[in-house]
């Protein structure tokens, strides 16, 4: 599973109880160094990490329980010898101010950072869209080039998707692509991409995978398509193009318009079938 959706999934209570613990191990382990070394950065981790996950009020929280516990480091260790109470106040002041700047700065940063990802995903379906597949596809023909592996791209259609529109209606030709989508990916590999890049158009990049494994791997995925087509009664049949790259310069878009040309043969030629070549 994607660690960073093990971390978004975990309850604020496991957060407060983290950054908690967090926070008295670095309040402890600054009193007993003294102020010869700097914990920052150490009381920055559970402002972030509560912001990040849990939300920015409880951020501000966390801002000034990271401030005050400074302070309780610096009256136990040798700073109180030093400096006067009052000075020692005012820099937990100063210290909860900064800490607020960034519980208040990183919600903004995890928005940018979500229409970012939005605007790699298709709406309907949640598959990569087509400026996601591109970037994948370039890096990793600059990957397959460098360590000399190959690599697949599958461009799939779905025959008969107006028909479902016109007689079923939008609603239901959007369970068809979702459908689709939710079938291959519970069959590829979590190191496969697949993309939406058109009405009922479909591609899918296969790193490291040579012509003999696509053999293997595509049909199983047409036979699963079809089987979830009938099961639900959808007048729906799959015509794919295979395109392998083994080895010679070209581009993201030109490998993803030979597998789309592969299966417009397929489409001239009477449909539901898989067509595989080799650059």
């Amino acid at each position: 599973m994607d660690p960073q959706l093990i971390l978004n999934s975990r309850s604020p209570r496991f957060w407060w109880l983290f950054c908690m613990a967090l926070l008295l191990c670095v309040t402890a382990l600054d009193a007993v160094t003294g102020s010869a070394l700097s914990f920052v950065v150490l009381y920055l981790l559970p402002v972030a990490l509560m912001t990040w996950f849990v939300g920015r009020r409880e951020g501000l929280w966390m801002c000034g329980l990271a401030a005050l516990a400074w302070l309780v480091a610096d009256v136990t260790g040798d700073a109180a010898v030093q400096t006067h109470m009052a000075i020692l106040w005012w820099n937990a002041g100063v210290r909860f101010g900064v800490f607020a700047v960034v519980a208040l700065l990183l919600p903004a940063a995890k928005l940018l950072r979500r229409e970012q990802e939005l605007a790699r995903i298709d709406p309907l379906t949640g598959a990569a869209n087509r400026r996601r597949l591109c970037e994948a596809v370039h890096h990793e023909l600059l990957r397959s080039r460098r360590y000399r592996r190959p690599m697949t791209v599958a461009f799939v259609d779905l025959d008969g998707f107006k028909r479902v529109n016109d007689e079923l209606g939008h609603a239901a030709g959007d369970k068809v692509l979702c459908a689709v989508v939710d079938r291959i990916n519970h069959i590829v590999r979590q190191t496969d991409l697949l993309a939406r890049v058109g009405g009922d158009e479909f591609v899918l990049l296969l790193p490291e995978i040579d012509q003999d494994a696509a053999k293997v791997i595509v049909p199983k995925l047409h036979l699963a398509l079809t089987e979830e087509m009938l099961r639900e009664s959808w007048p729906v049949t799959f015509s794919i193009g295979v395109m392998t790259w083994r080895d010679g310069v070209v581009t993201a878009e030109e490998l993803i318009a030979r597998a789309d040309r592969l299966m417009y043969d397929i489409k001239h030629r009477g449909k539901n079938a898989i067509a595989y070549a080799v650059f």
